[in-house]
């Protein structure tokens, strides 16, 4: 995430409905991603001007069809959806926003939830593993996940069937926390109606997509990173080597967070994952006291110092920048410049400042342009890449 968002998000004034209604609208714009949605805000100071400068940004970076947020109607009929389920959304500038969650780089500018939000405040541990789970691996999921709660920890997971349906189930009375893929009026799988519905009543469920959206195979990874970012650590019970939940455990070491793997018997597919974690340096564990005390000293990820100082890493244009400057004579000029260094290769921002020998300033309104035309992504650890 970017100073902006860091360091300046929770210093403002509480957002007033109108201005969260428009956060629900820029997020929910094609082509603005989270990161996208930070660069926005804090170029333009609030999403309402934001969405008034969508259209020019995005004839500028070549779209044909101006760039449109969704109308009011649509953003405030989803809200009054959520309301009557006992809903809520809450925005990455409010105060109850989880921190922990907050510090990486993509963090949710909007999430909606049914439940008690303060639960993400609380020390939170995250439980992932396999769908098709052996029962001693459910049976002990479920007792790692009791002991880990009567020790103080929230459950995160994401509702799926096997290790995630377990651990959900056995800290279901001292606080769990599920993130689902889809909207949160879908529940998958089906079978989880009941315990998702309990969930609701005695825990938190969280979501980033609009209602309605069924969960897709692109929606899960977006998911993991939020089961892996409101916690302390990842515990991984059984999976392959394919598995998502390894791609959950891969995030957690990219956002500063701890990996535990529970190592199972060479021979079972479903312990390949964990076995290959261990090897690869995370914690082997075998019960509740393994972690507690590791946990203990978790402030949240990586400090606000760190990211304070996210820009100051980016290397300042050479000397001659300002006489190359001059000979650019148009936007145009710049665009073509920018992507000529751009490929389906992901490319860090400040190398690309470098190669281009343009101001930071040049470079990071081009980008914005070109990403709302569809032209390229932005991706974490301040990389873009080209998508077309």
């Amino acid at each position: 995430m970017d100073l902006f968002h860091q360091n300046n998000l929770e210093m403002t004034a509480p957002l007033t409905e109108t201005e969260k209604l428009n956060w629900l609208r820029l997020i929910r714009t094609d082509n603005i991603g989270p990161i996208t949605f930070y660069k926005l805000i804090e170029q333009y100071g609030t999403a309402t001007k934001a969405l008034e400068a969508l259209p020019e940004l995005s004839k500028k970076g070549g779209r044909k069809k101006e760039l449109t947020a969704p109308p009011l109607f649509l953003i405030e009929k989803e809200l009054n959806a959520l309301y009557k389920m006992g809903g809520d959304i809450i925005c990455a500038a409010d105060t109850l926003y989880p921190l922990a969650l907050g510090a990486i780089e993509d963090a949710p500018p909007v999430l909606s939830y049914i439940g008690d939000i303060r639960l993400t405040k609380m020390p939170c541990i995250a439980m992932v593993g396999a769908r098709n789970a052996s029962l001693n691996g459910r049976k002990f999921a479920t007792k790692l996940a009791m002991d880990l709660g009567h020790a103080g920890q929230i459950i995160v997971s994401g509702l799926a069937r096997g290790i995630d349906t377990h651990a959900h189930e056995g800290a279901l009375s001292t606080g769990t926390i599920a993130v689902v893929a889809g909207g949160i009026d879908i529940v998958y799988p089906r079978e989880n109606q009941k315990l998702y519905e309990k969930i609701c009543t005695q825990g938190l469920v969280i979501a980033e997509s609009p209602l309605g959206m069924e969960p897709i195979a692109r929606h899960f990874p977006k998911r993991n990173r939020i089961v892996s970012g409101l916690s302390a650590g990842v515990i991984v019970v059984e999976a392959s080597l394919r598995s998502g939940s390894l791609i959950t455990a891969r995030m957690a070491g990219e956002q500063g967070r701890d990996v535990y793997a529970v190592p199972g018997y060479p021979a079972d597919p479903r312990a390949a994952g964990p076995n290959k974690l261990i090897q690869d340096g995370a914690t082997l564990i075998q019960n509740a006291d393994d972690i507690i005390s590791a946990l203990q000293n978790y402030s949240g990820g990586r400090s606000m110092q760190d990211y304070a100082g996210r820009q100051a890493t980016i290397a300042p244009p050479p000397a001659n920048d300002r006489q190359i400057k001059e000979n650019i004579e148009t936007s145009q000029n710049t665009h073509d410049i920018i992507l000529q260094n751009l490929s389906q290769l992901p490319l860090g921002i400040d190398e690309l400042i470098n190669a281009c020998h343009l101001t930071i300033p040049e470079v990071q309104m081009t980008l914005l342009e070109l990403e709302l035309a569809g032209r390229l992504q932005r991706l974490p650890g301040n990389r873009v890449v080209l998508l077309d």
